[in-house]
């Protein structure tokens, strides 16, 4: 698939569930917020059959997403059954890390079992090393349970694993040195994260927004100046550099800031209840749970995919006083 702009879409983020056990204020802000019905949400075989049809005209890596993902009853039946779809290569997952360490049925820990059951990869969020301010992010007093998650990970041994650590001035500017070293002796990816104006446009304000400008200055105060590896790519859009006499990495994502952010992009979204989103700083969505549930065709849905991917925009409306239609754990990581 091709968009009319020469993205080539390989990528497809699914999210399985709006539902997660914390409350960041960048993606789910305050207490309220009202569930989707269980018939709202698309079915682990509804999700299947729609990644097989993304897969036949050329999706080929995946990264299972929500809300939490791991909160979903289940989650593990559905991954073990991703590798068998043709054309799928590289299956990955995101999540807060809270639920890693937990023991399944079969005795190993749900980091070891995704691992099993053939995840390659994944991106744990981690925007602060200090408990009280995680608490204060996230609404929730899981650091000690998200550092035991990203133990699990490693012993699990991902083919990869990145930390995401989304900026927010005022609140871990003081954070960026400790998570880099965290990082180090853990021998992990760790990417900084421009603040996105996803659920609220009112993250944008002087008060809460850091740039990856600001963030890099920071650092190299300290490290030095950091050595660019333009060669590098991981799936998403980040841009990575190794630290001074170090052989360790580190990405940066500046949706807001970065003015050739889209010029890659090779993603589409699928919401858990059943929107297809060519772009997630636009508006745009398109309901194919509506006829998947009527009846359609697998044609009637490859057509449905290219129609979606023709709308693709150039570039997201991040920039262009964009209006949030939904919080972002409604639309998936």
């Amino acid at each position: 698939m091709e968009d009319r702009h020469g993205h080539a879409i390989s990528y497809l983020r699914v999210s399985i569930t709006d539902r997660c056990n914390e409350r960041c204020a960048y993606c789910m802000p305050g207490e309220l917020h009202e569930w989707l019905p269980r018939e709202g949400i698309l079915t682990f075989e509804e999700t299947q059959r729609i990644i097989r049809i993304g897969a036949e005209l050329g999706v080929s890596k995946l990264r299972i997403t929500g809300g939490e993902p791991l909160t979903r009853r289940g989650v593990l039946d559905l991954v073990r059954a991703l590798p068998a779809i043709p054309g799928i290569r590289d299956i990955g997952i995101s999540t807060n890390g809270t639920l890693l360490a937990r023991e399944t049925e079969s005795g190993v820990t749900m980091a070891a079992a995704l691992r099993q059951a053939g995840v390659q990869s994944i991106n744990i969020s981690l925007d602060t090393l200090d408990r009280h301010f995680y608490s204060q992010i996230t609404g929730r007093d899981f650091h000690a349970a998200v550092l035991a998650g990203i133990d699990a990970a490693i012993d699990a041994s991902f083919e990869q694993i990145k930390l995401n650590a989304v900026l927010m001035r005022g609140r871990n500017e003081d954070q960026l040195q400790p998570l880099i070293e965290f990082a180090a002796e853990r021998k992990l990816i760790l990417r900084f994260i421009e603040l996105m104006p996803v659920s609220t446009t009112e993250v944008l304000s002087d008060e809460n927004f850091m740039s990856i400008l600001h963030a890099r200055r920071l650092i190299e105060s300290h490290y030095g100046s950091l050595i660019p590896e333009p060669s590098f790519r991981t799936n998403g859009p980040a841009t990575y550099y190794q630290i001074p006499g170090r052989d360790q990495r580190i990405g940066f994502i500046g949706a807001m800031t970065n003015l050739h952010f889209c010029e890659s992009c090779n993603k589409l979204r699928l919401t858990c209840d059943g929107k297809l989103r060519p772009c997630l700083g636009s508006a745009l969505e398109f309901d194919i749970m509506k006829p998947l549930r009527a009846g359609a065709s697998d044609d009637d849905l490859r057509q449905f995919f290219l129609d979606v991917v023709d709308r693709k925009p150039q570039q997201h409306d991040f920039r262009d006083n964009y209006q949030p239609g939904r919080k972002m754990i409604a639309i998936g990581g």
